[in-house]
């Protein structure tokens, strides 16, 4: 039997999750709902919350999972990318555990979890199989040739998808995070009522920031003719930006699966969890014949899940770092 406990803390989530023989038998998360008030992450304020949410999260983990932490073989933690001084708080609780406990400690690239989020539950993907990852700071195309065998096919030049609908909410003066917000409005709304330019970036690379201005100057232009314009409009003008942010990124997939020759497609990431992003993955599989791979909302976004399951794999190949291990801002895939 392999207990292996789960640590994420790489931006402004704290969780952790025991992973028993590839079963997930608890995940908690504890949000950080300070940053609100601040359109957006501290970092600062992030790893002071992390620091006292760390101990309590852990020890939940473990009651929920019915196991003593004398139990636990092993331990796995995000190493990066993320906030540094947020990482810092997981790496250093990890090292501390597992050097108290006597147990191996095991890194976690934060980006490959996301992906092996779909190892989780049935049905599992295929290998080879493509994952379109749009995380908060990361849009990438992955093809996914084994557990923590990974090829970077496309990524993005600039914004992520996930920074693309965070900064159309500032524009549309929605609170933080907006994401969620902007997919909530965008049901009720037309998603041809603005017609919103696609980036024509060569290969499978993606570009969001012109899409982000044309949305301003939209904005600017149409409140001088109309004061109310974004309180008049906001459903329509949420429903044609998710539109197009979804095609987007569908266009770029299909162009990816063509070329690869791959049916088994995969989305992970937070903002796989965006109605609309799904919804049309759904329709696009059904047309292309393709497998499609949509995790539970609970993976989307960070859990410590992703990365105790990533640690069971990596724990049966004992892949263990020491406790020299520092954690990385930057980390390629």
């Amino acid at each position: 039997m392999a207990i292996i406990l789960g640590i994420e803390s790489s931006c402004d989530e704290t969780s952790a999750s025991i992973c028993i023989n590839g079963e997930i038998r608890s995940n908690v998360i504890a949000t950080q709902a300070i940053h609100a008030k601040y359109g957006g992450v501290v970092p600062e304020l992030a790893s002071r919350a992390h620091q006292q949410n760390i101990i309590p999260t852990v020890h939940e983990a473990i009651r929920q999972a019915k196991v003593s932490k004398n139990q636990i073989d092993a331990v796995s933690f995000t190493r990066g990318p993320g906030l540094l001084g947020a990482l810092l708080v997981g790496t250093s609780f990890a090292k501390s555990f597992a050097l108290a406990q006597n147990i191996p400690l095991i890194d976690i690239n934060h980006m490959q979890a996301h992906i092996l989020a779909h190892f989780i539950e049935d049905p599992k993907p295929n290998f080879p199989f493509l994952c379109l990852t749009v995380s908060g700071g990361h849009t990438q195309i992955v093809l996914v040739k084994d557990y923590f065998e990974m090829e970077l096919l496309g990524e993005t030049l600039d914004d992520a998808a996930g920074e693309a609908f965070d900064k159309t909410a500032k524009i549309l003066n929605l609170p933080y995070p907006g994401g969620p917000l902007i997919d909530k409005y965008a049901k009720d709304g037309n998603p041809n009522a603005y017609r919103l330019p696609e980036p024509q970036i060569p290969g499978l690379n993606f570009s969001f920031s012109g899409l982000k201005t044309a949305i301003l100057y939209l904005v600017q232009d149409q409140l001088k003719l109309n004061p109310d314009f974004l309180t008049d409009n906001m459903a329509d003008l949420c429903a044609s930006v998710q539109s197009r942010i979804v095609s987007i990124l569908l266009n770029k997939l299909k162009k990816a699966a063509k070329e690869t020759g791959v049916k088994d497609i995969a989305i992970a990431g937070g903002v796989s969890a965006n109605s609309g992003l799904r919804q049309s993955l759904i329709e696009m599989g059904e047309k292309y014949n393709w497998r499609v791979f949509i995790p539970k909302f609970d993976y989307c976004t960070d859990n410590a899940a992703m990365i105790a399951i990533a640690g069971y794999h990596k724990f049966l190949k004992k892949d263990f770092v020491g406790q020299d291990v520092a954690p990385m801002a930057r980390m390629h895939l």
